[in-house]
């Protein structure tokens, strides 16, 4: 101890900040939870009006997609139907999926005519979309660093 405080005693003043610098990020780099995160841009196309809002779930669990009820660490983000970007920050990686609906009316949910969506929907990855929605494995794609998706929407009424 006594050779470490004589050696920065001894240093000049930008020496001594150049390894008060380092020591911290070293100390930074070893705490518990430091985990690497990144940013998604969802860029959303096709929508047929500017009523309403674009409703975007964000989730990396297969058993709640497409809905994202009752995944506690789902994201979703609302924002009006005109403004077509959506972003989310401080993402670990890992493998998602996205859901986004065109609430025209603004009730918060999917409307339905006999099981047909009346609004309009998309999902990352663009799957084609037969009887139901895709499942997880067909939207999903990695973040490992900045990423986009680019969601076409879907119209059927």
């Amino acid at each position: 101890m006594d050779s470490v405080l004589s050696s920065l005693l001894a240093a000049g003043p930008t020496e001594r900040l150049l390894r008060r610098l380092g020591a911290a990020l070293i100390l930074v780099a070893l705490l518990p939870g430091a985990t690497p995160t990144a940013r998604l841009d969802v860029d959303v196309s096709g929508v047929r009006s500017d009523k309403g809002m674009i409703r975007v779930c964000l989730t990396a669990d297969p058993d709640n997609f497409p809905n994202c009820v009752d995944d506690a660490r789902a994201s979703t983000k609302s924002v009006p139907a005109r403004q077509h970007g959506i972003g989310f920050d401080a993402l670990p990686p890992g493998r998602y999926a996205v859901a986004v609906i065109h609430d025209e009316n603004g009730n918060a949910k999917l409307d339905t005519f006999a099981g047909i969506p009346r609004e309009g929907f998309g999902f990352s990855q663009n799957p084609a979309i037969r009887f139901g929605p895709p499942k997880f494995s067909a939207a999903r794609f990695e973040i490992t660093g900045p990423t986009r998706q680019q969601i076409r929407m879907k119209y059927m009424l």
